[in-house]
């Protein structure tokens, strides 16, 4: 191989070996006399040596015996020459040599014999050198061919990937500016090479959300943990009128010691890819918006509350603010119509909702407040078509159009609304009102999908509020008939006191059944009822309505409890299959303050004595009305003075989740207290017993035992000698004298007569004759017969048989009732004013 010629110094001179230790053996600091030479990531070794004038080796560098095989220590002080070079070369070699001591440097590639023989082709770099004393040095160094050749190799390929590649390259130091970047990095900023580097992302693209980039490859920094696939979006010089998406790698750079010398990016463009799973994450929030609407939105049969379900469905998730207004018909409970096209509307705010404190809740109608529309307005125009009405960007004109006042354009517009949405609330083809929202804050105009998702959403809040309508009206339909077959008035009633609640059910939807009724009965005796239809709704209504009527007929009849609870079952099992009610009757007469009791599948009633103490009866529990087949048991006990009895309906004590005795013991615990007036014991037991919401019906009776005016009876024993007849005249008329009620006297004895003598005749054993002075003045007789009077035919020729019928001509109304020694029979005359 032929070596090249030698190069003139181009320093015209030799260069001084300051600092370069001369002499045998001596190792100067290779890395000083020359930079190191990189192969990707590895140092390529570059060996060293130091000769004198002779070609004696002065200094042999690590590198040179990892090359040459030579130690230092057996190579230092030797000719090079010899152990170096083959005998072919060895005179071109040096003939070389002598040129470089004469001052020209030489470069070029050269063959050297290994230590085991072989030849190491190097690439030779030589320097004549001064040492100490002004003696002449040559420093050489040289470095594979073949190291090189693939160091060259790799860099080109390196290269070829930087400049080539169709992604985004970049290198950033330790500060993150940019060190070097490719053409497609470049192209993807807008921006040429020169105009990044040294500079960092904020400065370079302040459009593009640089704070969260470089915190990421801080961490890179930091950690040396590589980041894949982290998402920047924003707008480059490039493209600076869309928002563009870019996927990222990012790792550290480090040299083999460890050292960190920056950070490495690749990118790519996921524009596409980012819009797509924008539009799909979209979509997914919708569905989710809309499944979490439609759980939410319908959970009570009331119009306002679901009106303001959808307000809190869709603020702020779907619009800054939204309002639901009703026409004002619909919220009366009247049947929604078709709009003519001439016809305004009146419209009624029932909900309205903002986030961030926008300040349009001030703006707009104040829920309760009417807003009327006249036919041309936008409104009412979409309204009548029935299909909603978006304007995707708002200014100020629109914003009139919209606005049902000219005082709420300035502030709607001060608000940043930017993007309008009406949606009608239809049901049945119906228009019930309408649904507003109102983007300010969200950047993003309504679009189709946003106004198929709001159709979703108002179209299942009308139903509801069709069907919470539609309730209402049945609900105060049946309402309405409940009180009207309720009893409108409570009459006083001697020796007894009476007070009631009635609540209807506050949570469910439909009326229930539950009735109380007080039936004033002969001889100042009154019957208490209370019963519950099973079951809510006008149907359950209308039964209870029937079964009180029926009950209140019979308890006139003047039977005993058991039996008109055994017609009422009759009564219930008639009117159709599946209807059941509870019932108790009590049937109270003052004067000897007895009480008999019976149950149909009812709860017991409760007794508080007149020491406080109070308890539920022990009452034959019987079935319930309707089921048929079944007798009925009188319990009968006596109610002291001021003793309280309480009949009451399930409502009142029965509790989800807890025992009904749990109730009644609660019932009883709060009557137990003395020097309470009867109202006030209805108001305890309601404030300690009904908390809150209502979920039945509760009907409730109180009687208190009151001592009986002695001067509104009077008693005459019928057991003594002589014609009892007159003495009963005799002791109306002057009975009756004592009480004012002188101008009945006439008629009054009359029929006392035909009935003391009805009862001799018939009955041959009359016991007492009773005069008892309330709304009517009762005239009864005791007797021992069994056999109830009753009208008979009598012929003109007949002796007798006309007594019963001069009494029903006589007497307002008359009749009989068993009892336990016979019966008595008993005749009424109303009392005027004034009589």
């Amino acid at each position: 191989m032929h070596a090249p010629q030698p190069d003139p110094d181009p320093a015209g001179g030799t260069p001084a070996a300051a600092g370069v230790p001369g002499g045998p053996g001596a190792r100067p600091d290779a890395s000083r006399l020359a930079p190191s030479r990189l192969a990707g990531h590895r140092l390529v070794p570059l060996a060293t040596a130091l000769l004198d004038a002779e070609g004696r080796v002065l200094h042999w560098s690590e590198d040179a015996e990892r090359l040459l095989g030579w130690p230092a220590e057996e190579i230092v002080g030797q000719l090079a020459a010899p152990l170096l070079t083959s005998a072919g070369h060895r005179g071109e070699v040096l003939e070389l040599y002598g040129q470089i001591l004469a001052g020209h440097r030489w470069s070029g590639v050269f063959p050297v014999r290994h230590k085991d023989g072989h030849l190491v082709e190097l690439d030779f770099r030589t320097y004549g050198i001064s040492g100490p004393g002004d003696r002449p040095l040559v420093l050489a160094t040289g470095s594979d061919v073949r190291a090189l050749q693939e160091v060259e190799a790799n860099l080109a390929v390196l290269d070829g990937f930087f400049t080539q590649s169709p992604i985004g390259l970049a290198v950033y130091d330790t500060e993150l500016r940019y060190v070097r970047l490719n053409q497609a990095l470049a192209r993807m900023n807008g921006l040429p090479v020169e105009r990044h580097l040294g500079r960092r992302l904020d400065s370079v693209l302040p459009g593009i959300n640089t704070t969260e980039i470089e915190s990421v490859m801080r961490q890179v920094l930091a950690t040396g943990e590589p980041v894949v696939d982290a998402r920047s979006h924003g707008r480059v010089p490039g493209d600076p009128d869309r928002e563009r998406a870019w996927s990222a790698s990012y790792f550290r750079l480090a040299d083999p010691e460890g050292r960190v010398l920056g950070v490495s990016s690749s990118l790519i463009d996921v524009t596409e890819r980012f819009q797509a799973e924008a539009r799909a994450a979209r979509a997914q929030e919708r569905l989710t918006l809309l499944a979490e609407a439609t759980a939410r939105i319908g959970t009570t049969l009331d119009m306002q509350r679901t009106a303001e379900e959808l307000i809190a469905a869709v603020v702020p998730k779907f619009a800054d603010f939204a309002t639901v207004d009703l026409l004002d018909p619909v919220l009366q409970g009247e049947e929604p119509s078709l709009l003519a096209p001439d016809q305004g509307v009146l419209l009624r705010a029932v909900a309205s909702g903002e986030a961030h404190g926008a300040g349009l809740t001030d703006v707009a109608d104040a829920v309760g407040e009417t807003t009327a529309y006249d036919s041309h307005r936008i409104y009412t125009k979409s309204l009548r078509s029935g299909k909603p009405m978006v304007i995707a960007h708002v200014d100020e004109p629109a914003l009139r159009r919209l606005a049902p006042r000219e005082e709420r354009v300035a502030p709607g517009l001060a608000a940043g609304i930017h993007s309008y949405l009406l949606v009608p609330l239809l049901a049945r083809g119906m228009v019930l009102g309408g649904a507003e929202f109102v983007r300010t804050r969200n950047p993003e105009s309504f679009s189709e999908a946003d106004v198929a998702l709001a159709e979703e959403l108002v179209a299942r809040t009308a139903v509801c509020i069709d069907n919470a309508r539609l309730y209402r009206r049945e609900r105060e339909t049946a309402l309405t008939l409940q009180r009207s077959l309720l009893p409108q008035e409570i009459h006083r009633t001697l020796g007894l006191e009476i007070a009631y609640r009635y609540l209807p059910s506050s949570v469910v939807s439909e009326v229930g059944g539950d009735w109380f009724d007080v039936v004033p009965l002969s001889c100042g005796r009154v019957a208490l009822v209370v019963g519950d239809v099973m079951g809510h709704g006008i149907r359950a209504a209308a039964t209870m309505g029937q079964l009180r009527t029926v009950a209140r007929t019979l308890a006139t009849l003047d039977m005993p409890p058991a039996q008109v609870l055994a017609r009422l079952d009759e009564t219930a099992t008639g009117i159709g299959e599946g209807q059941f009610a509870t019932c108790v009757c009590a049937v109270y007469d003052p004067v000897d303050r007895s009480c008999a009791v019976a149950c149909a599948g009812h709860l017991p009633p409760v007794v508080m004595g007149a020491d406080g103490a109070a308890r539920a009866l022990d009452v034959p529990p019987g079935v319930p009305l309707g089921v048929g087949g079944v007798a009925f048991e009188n319990v009968e006990f006596t109610l002291p003075e001021g003793s309280v009895l309480a009949l009451y309906t399930d409502g009142l004590v029965e509790r989800r989740g807890a025992d009904i005795d749990e109730g009644i013991a609660e019932l009883c615990a709060t009557l137990a207290a003395r020097g309470r007036t009867l109202e006030a014991h209805c108001d305890a037991v309601i404030s300690a017993l009904v908390r809150g919401a209502t979920e039945d019906d509760v009907a409730m009776i109180m009687a208190r035992a009151l001592p009986l005016p002695s001067d509104r009876i009077a008693t005459l024993p019928l057991t003594g000698e002589g014609p009892m007849p007159s003495l009963a005249r005799r002791f109306t008329r002057t009975t009756l004298a004592g009480w004012g009620l002188t101008p009945l006297a006439d008629f009054a004895e009359l029929l006392v007569s035909e009935l003391v003598t009805n009862a001799l005749v018939h009955a041959q054993h009359p016991q007492r004759l009773r005069l008892y002075r309330d709304r009517m003045l009762t005239l009864e007789v005791a007797d021992a017969g069994r056999s109830a009077p009753r009208l008979r035919p009598a012929g003109s020729e007949d002796e007798g048989g006309r007594g019963m019928h001069l009494i029903n001509e006589l007497a307002h109304r008359w009749g009989s009732r068993p009892t336990k020694e016979g019966k008595v029979v008993w005749a009424e005359l109303e009392v005027r004013l004034g009589s």
